[in-house]
């Protein structure tokens, strides 16, 4: 049975680099479907893409997010590749990438742009700080080695899109999609990839600090949602030392004298070690509760051809 392949761009005011984008990736892989998600463009971003031989449907919610998540739930295929619109990434890559999915097994190949030619490229320095500091942080979570955390050049494969939930609305899907491919211990490849900064007249989308702080923000919250132990242990061992430091004077004192001259002081600090103890148990639950979830998970994930 021949295996299908869905390239998926989603797009907004991508006008001048849309044709030859779809064209580059039609070149490479005749055989599969190119789809391109229109996202409230104000230019004829759709115009072009269709007549340039790519299927183009529409998402009104605004966000790339919103798009990736409605192509992958409205698109049955055995080989996801999804690429932005701005011919940043060489269609080049996708031969390459789909093999990794179709024939080697892979659930997710990375298109890492941080190991090739991000950083001579990119012209903008604050992206280049955000894409480290968000690579250190996932990799240092979740003890991984991933290169390139918020490529938007990536394929993906039937099981991890059947066996994935994914919430995020803006450019933080990418982060969101690379944290459920670890922590669902998926089969993971990164190859390193070219990237081409804009042409002149193509802007980008990405605000370097609004979704910058949209990112952190994410990984703040799934770092809670996926390792609930570790995160509600680092917050009561927090609590105890703090309040450890502000014991210690009153035990000195009361040892000294026999008195104790700050009550207040160690009723609070009392009620901030039996909260500290309580998130401690809340993240033990959660952990039990999460384990018990990844199970099903692997079993119905098994069970996906």
């Amino acid at each position: 049975m021949n295996k299908t392949i869905a390239i998926l761009i989603p797009c907004y005011n991508e006008e001048q680099t849309i044709a030859k984008v779809v064209e580059d990736f039609h070149k490479q892989l005749p055989q599969a479907d190119i789809y391109v998600y229109d996202n409230n463009s104000s230019d004829g971003t759709d115009k072009v893409a269709r007549h340039s031989g790519a299927i183009v449907r529409y998402e009104e919610r605004q966000g790339k997010g919103n798009v990736i998540r409605r192509m992958l739930s409205d698109i049955e295929a055995d080989c996801y590749i999804l690429v932005d619109g701005d011919d940043t990434y060489p269609a080049e890559y996708a031969s390459i990438m789909s093999n990794n999915i179709l024939e080697d097994g892979y659930d997710m190949v990375i298109g890492d742009r941080l190991s090739a030619t991000y950083f001579q490229e990119n012209k903008r320095p604050f992206h280049d700080l955000g894409n480290r500091l968000v690579r250190y942080a996932i990799n240092k979570i979740f003890h991984s080695d991933i290169k390139d955390i918020m490529t938007g050049y990536r394929a993906i494969s039937k099981r991890m899109v059947r066996t994935t939930s994914l919430f995020s609305e803006g450019f933080e899907i990418e982060t969101e999609m690379t944290i459920n491919a670890l922590d669902n211990q998926l089969k993971i490849c990164q190859i390193p990839v070219e990237y081409r900064n804009r042409p002149d007249g193509s802007i980008s989308k990405l605000n370097t600090f609004s979704d910058g702080i949209r990112i952190l923000l994410t990984i703040f919250k799934l770092f809670r949602d996926y390792k609930p132990l570790r995160f509600f242990s680092y917050i009561s061992i927090v609590l105890v030392i703090l309040s450890i430091l502000f014991l210690l004077p009153i035990f000195i004192d009361y040892f000294n004298s026999g008195l104790v001259p700050r009550f207040p002081t160690l009723i609070v600090c009392s009620f901030v070690i039996l909260f500290a103890i309580l998130l401690w148990l809340c993240g033990l639950i959660l952990e039990v509760l999460l384990n018990r979830h990844r199970q099903i998970r692997f079993l119905i994930s098994n069970q996906i051809k």
